[in-house]
C-alpha cells in the first residue's frame, strides 16, 4: 500500500472539518500530499413568479439575470473561504492542492481524485437514515460505489444523549 497523494473532500460542515482532521494527520502520518476539494452545486432559484394570463412561470425574466450572478459570487465566496479556512487549521506544512468542481458532489470528488492521482479519498459522512437520506442522497456512499481508489469514510457520533 503506498499512498502518497489524498484527496479530501469538504464542505462546510463539522462532520467534513471532522473527516478533515483525520485526513491531514494521515497525509502527516504517511508524507504525502493533499488535495482539498469541495464541490459547488449549481445554484436553483424557484420560479421567480407566474403568469396569471397562462399560468406559466416566468423563468429567464430580467430580475433572474440580476439575482444569479450575485448568489454565484456568494456560492463562490464560500467555497473560497471554507478552502482557506481548513488549510489554515490543518494544513500548516504540507503540500496543498485546492481542488474545484461544479455540479453533483459524489461526481466531482471523483473526477478530482482522477486529475489529482489520488490514492486515497478521505470524506466524512452525515450519517443521514430514513427519509432523510431518501431526499438528500449519500455523497459518502456514491462515491465509496463507483470509486476506482480505496476511501475513507470518516464517521462523527453526534453529541445527542441516546
Amino acid at each position: 500500500m503506498d499512498i502518497r497523494k489524498i484527496l479530501i473532500g469538504t464542505d462546510n460542515s463539522i462532520h467534513a472539518e471532522h473527516a478533515a482532521g483525520y485526513g491531514f494527520n494521515l497525509a502527516r502520518t504517511l508524507n504525502a500530499a493533499v488535495g482539498l476539494v469541495h464541490i459547488m452545486e449549481p445554484v436553483v432559484l424557484p420560479p421567480t413568479g407566474t403568469d396569471t394570463m397562462m399560468g406559466l412561470s416566468t423563468m429567464g425574466s430580467p430580475i433572474d439575470e440580476i439575482v444569479t450572478p450575485e448568489l454565484q459570487q456568494v456560492q463562490e465566496d464560500t467555497h473560497n473561504r471554507i478552502l482557506k479556512d481548513t488549510i489554515a487549521h490543518f494544513g500548516q506544512g504540507l503540500e496543498i492542492s485546492e481542488f474545484t468542481n461544479f455540479g453533483n458532489t459524489a461526481e466531482g470528488i471523483m473526477q478530482c481524485a482522477a486529475e489529482f492521482g489520488a490514492d486515497l479519498i478521505v470524506i466524512g459522512t452525515h450519517s443521514r437514515t430514513g427519509l432523510e437520506r431518501f431526499f438528500m442522497g449519500s455523497v459518502a456512499e456514491n462515491v465509496i460505489r463507483d470509486s476506482a481508489i480505496p476511501v475513507l469514510v470518516v464517521p462523527m457520533k453526534d453529541n445527542k444523549e441516546d
